[in-house]
This record gives structure tokens, sequence and C-alpha cells, in this order.
């Protein structure tokens, strides 16, 4: 797309929430789905949400994209491929970071998927070199259905500004801290206003779940929670173009990874419960 939406960090489970991205030709639209990454054996309400969220992008989607590289593997008892089988979507397969692999090694890789699941495409690309993509779209609007576009062609996410002031914030904290205090905290947007001289006041709680948490977090002096404001403001005011006014704050919210009211405080609904009522 050219553009960030997702946020990116080493550290496994990142994303939380499915998120939208479209790209608009003249005679089509495409709406792309980056889901959470899978989780073999949920420990909170959270993470169980998460894998809701994959569920229900495999019985929306028109096409399954499963993207893979050398590093991880499925096997037959994953059960993000049995979520697949049973979709009985289109696959492609797309490995990425060929850039990382040996020839020999890509075509394993092929061989290995083919055997697994019922491949639609296979694609090779890096997303680093940016080799592929166009490839990858080319081959995705020729298994597309028609239909009236969903989106205005002006739009290129269905998310607000908030929802990424709040993204930029928590991935500043992915790559700040180890262990269990990026897992552990939430980052709420309490007031985003635009100012007619082009500025923007932005607030934000950072949610923890326990008090030596919030000490960490904010570190000696500070100095911790200065650093990250840092980062993030000059990041949010290069994704919007406009002179922003960053003030975070640090609040304790006991257990809240458990806890159903608070999750869908945060947006975090279970589709499954959804669909129930």
């Amino acid at each position: 797309m050219d553009e960030k939406l997702s946020i990116v960090n080493s550290k496994s489970q990142t994303t939380r929430q499915n998120i939208k991205g479209f790209i608009h030709g003249d005679d089509h639209q495409l709406i792309l789905v980056d889901t959470p990454g899978f989780i073999d054996e949920p420990a909170y309400q959270l993470q169980l949400n998460m894998n809701s969220y994959i569920e229900l992008a495999l019985e929306e989607a028109d096409i399954v994209a499963l993207v893979v590289d050398k590093y991880n593997l499925l096997d037959a008892e994953h059960p993000l491929v049995k979520e697949i089988l049973r979709a009985k979507k289109p696959l492609f397969v797309i490995i990425n970071k060929i850039d990382q692999c040996q020839p020999e090694e890509v075509n394993i890789i092929m061989a290995y998927y083919e055997e697994l699941l019922p491949v639609t495409e296979m694609i090779c690309l890096s997303v680093e070199l940016k080799l592929g993509r166009d490839s990858l779209v080319e081959l995705l609007l020729k298994y597309l259905p028609l239909h009236p576009p969903y989106y205005d062609h002006s739009n290129w996410t269905d998310r607000n500004m908030r929802f990424f002031a709040s993204e930029i914030i928590r991935e500043k904290i992915f790559s700040s801290y180890q262990k269990e205090i990026p897992y552990s905290t939430e980052v709420v947007i309490s007031r985003y206003e635009e100012r007619a001289a082009g500025e923007a006041m932005i607030e934000a709680i950072v949610y923890v779940e326990r008090e030596s948490q919030k000490g960490i977090v904010i570190g000696h002096q500070a100095e911790k929670l200065k650093k990250i404001s840092a980062e993030a403001r000059a990041e949010i005011e290069t994704y919007t173009g406009t002179k922003v006014h960053l003030f975070i704050f640090v609040k304790v919210l006991a257990d809240w990874r458990s806890k159903d009211k608070m999750l869908e405080k945060f947006g975090y609904f279970n589709p499954k419960k959804i669909d129930k009522k």
C-alpha cells in the first residue's frame, strides 16, 4: 500500500485487531485485512479474542493469504492450518523474506506447503526489497469477485487517527521494553483535538496491570516515558503532517486482559459473542 497501517516489531503478538487497508485502481478496489498472529495456547481473554478476529477474517474474506517464511513453518496439527482448511477459500501462500533464502530453500518451502495445504497460488516476495508486490496484486485481482466498491476511493483504511496514534505509542512501548511489559499495556487516546493553526493536542493513557509495571514504564525521573513520548510524537507528526503536542499518562487497571468489560471498553470485542446476540 506504501502506507504503514500496522505497527511493526520483532516481538510476536504485536497486532491485536483486524486492520483494513484499501488499494484503489481504475477498475478495482482491493481490501486487505491484516489479522493478529494466531496464538497456539491463549492465556488471557484478550488472546482468545485475537484468535476470534482471525476466524472472522477467514469467514469474511474472498481469498485467504497465508504469509510465511523459512523461520516459521506450520505443521498439519497447527490450529491455524485447521482453520484455513475449514474456511474452504482460495488460498495464496506468500513466501516472504526470499532475500534471506537460497534458491533450494525456497523450493523446499514451496514443496512443503503444497503438500500441507490446497494451495491456489504460491507467491515469492520480499517486503524489505519491495520485490513481488505488483505480481501479488495482479494475482489477487484475478480471483476477486465482481462487486460495487465498498469504500470511497478517497479512503485508504476504515480506522481513524485516534486509532493510529494509539498504535504508534504502543509500537514504541513494544520497542522499548522487554518481557511482559509490552503485552500488559494498552493505549487509549483520551483526547484528540485538531486546532486551527494546523496543530493537534493529544492526550493518551497507557494502562498497565500492576503498580510495579507502572514504575517500569515511567522509569527513573520519567526518562523512559519521555523517550516513548518523543519518539511517538515525531512519528505521529510525520504521519499527519502537523505539529503534535503529546501528553502520556500511566494508570493501573488490574488484570484488564482477562476482563470482558475492560476488553470491550478498549475495543477488543469477541466476534463470537456479537454473533450470538
